[in-house]
């Protein structure tokens, strides 16, 4: 198995020659063997241990022996306890993907904090399978059947060519230590549902459904990279980026409308599933307006696009200014200053800079989203406008326009920030001080 270890790594590509690689052991015998498997190769690793809590005292019996076994072998032990209950609470979640978040999130400040290249975690075959199961239970694209990757985003899995059986004996064979979870052998989870029962009957009508699935799996895996390939080109010439939010240009979807599989694939980093790459296709030939919410995304239908931004974004909480230092500490402000001026002051021209009469201004200023039924007298004109009516006429999309940020002086608007400056505030003949606000995005 050492020989087979070192083989995968290569043909992976996982370790390069002056790797530093932290090792994610829990005490179990995946990562306990996975650790022996390092340490015979003499690679520079750590050790990074997770206490979620959750065992009581044999939580703390797994510590110690992990903690032993890196003293005794010189390997540096990188150790954090979990509130993982509470955490799962917190976020209206489960106690297991809780603990999953705690843990990649963890290891990876680990990671950078002390210089390693690569996490290692020790899923091996047999995991890889109960994930392509999983996943086709509860159903997934062509990436969910294809299984684990043997790398991802500075996480390998050197073991994953390697069956739970073949694990098992190497233990035994090199007195590796170990510690057994007993909640393994119970059946409240999915992950050990398919474990125990589902894969044992597979296993009747299939004797050798390891290897049959790890193959399926390469084949799948294969194929995903031509498809993933193939529908990045599509994301390219169909969308661009902005921040966070990604939009897509209808025209170029149309053509794709009748296929929903591709819309699922295009689309399926935002979370949508099958039943709502339905309502993207209603969307596609839809109206402004139209929306639909995957878990962590909402994708509308604005004129000619579609603009898919995180869920969250939207929210602002109004800022009180109480003097014109405060403007400076507001995320996308990037300078604020009171200037005197003397007579031919040039304003500069450049967009996204405001100058306003000081005098005019009373503190504290507000910033704030604007509402419903704001106005105010655009800069060159005599008659006040409905903000609504300005961004219609301004030809603003419904994204911009949800996003859009009013200052505010004494009830009053001064300035659509980044953009048109209130008539009543603006520099005169007569000012003799002027506020200059310099925005860079908010």
């Amino acid at each position: 198995m050492f020989e087979e270890f070192k083989s995968y790594i290569e043909k992976n590509n996982l370790l390069g020659k002056h790797d530093r690689i932290l090792l994610a052991v829990s005490g179990g015998i995946d990562s306990m063997v996975m650790t022996h498997l390092f340490k015979r190769m003499g690679t520079d690793t750590g050790i990074a241990h997770c206490n979620f809590s959750l065992r009581g005292t044999e939580s703390d019996l797994d510590e110690e022996m992990v903690r032993d076994f890196a003293e005794k072998n010189g390997i540096p032990f990188y150790i954090i306890r979990f509130k993982t209950i509470e955490h799962a609470s917190a976020k209206g979640i489960s106690v297991q993907m809780a603990a999953r978040e705690l843990r990649y999130e963890w290891f990876e400040k680990t990671r950078l904090e002390n210089n390693y290249s690569h996490t290692a975690v020790a899923h091996n075959m047999n995991d890889n399978i109960e994930t392509m199961l999983i996943n086709l239970t509860r159903g997934t694209g062509l990436t969910g059947l294809s299984g684990m990757r043997p790398s991802a985003n500075k996480i390998i899995r050197p073991l994953l060519f390697a069956s739970r059986h073949e694990i098992e004996k190497y233990c035994i064979e090199n007195k590796v230590p170990f510690r057994e979870d007993k909640s393994n052998a119970e059946t409240k989870y999915t992950r050990n549902k398919i474990r125990h029962l589902v894969i044992p009957v597979l296993k009747e009508i299939n004797p050798s459904l390891e290897e049959s699935l790890k193959a399926t799996a390469a084949r799948l895996a294969g194929i995903d990279e031509i498809l993933s390939e193939y529908i990045e080109k599509i994301r390219a010439g169909s969308s661009f980026k902005k921040g966070t939010t990604t939009i897509f240009n209808v025209e170029s979807l149309k053509m794709f409308q009748k296929s929903k599989a591709l819309l699922y694939e295009l689309f399926s980093a935002y979370n949508v599933t099958g039943s709502v790459s339905t309502g993207l296709i209603r969307l596609i030939s839809g109206g402004t307006g139209k929306q639909l919410f995957t878990k962590t995304h909402r994708i509308v239908r604005d004129r000619d696009e579609i603009i898919v931004s995180p869920l969250g974004t939207e929210s602002f909480e109004k800022i009180e200014i109480a003097c014109v230092e405060d403007l400076q500490n507001v995320p996308g402000i990037k300078s604020a200053i009171e200037i005197d001026i003397s007579p031919g002051y040039r304003i500069p021209r450049r967009k996204g800079i405001a100058c306003m009469d000081s005098e005019r201004i009373e503190y504290p200023l507000v910033i704030r989203r604007w509402i419903k039924g704001d106005f105010f007298y655009p800069l060159g004109m005599n008659n006040k406008k409905k903000l609504s009516d300005y961004f219609i006429d301004s030809k603003y999309s419904l994204l911009r326009k949800e996003n859009a940020l009013i200052l505010e002086s004494a009830g009053e608007i001064v300035w659509i920030i980044g953009e048109r400056l209130d008539e009543r505030f603006k520099v005169t003949t007569s000012t003799s001080r002027i506020l200059k606000i310099e925005y860079k995005n908010l």
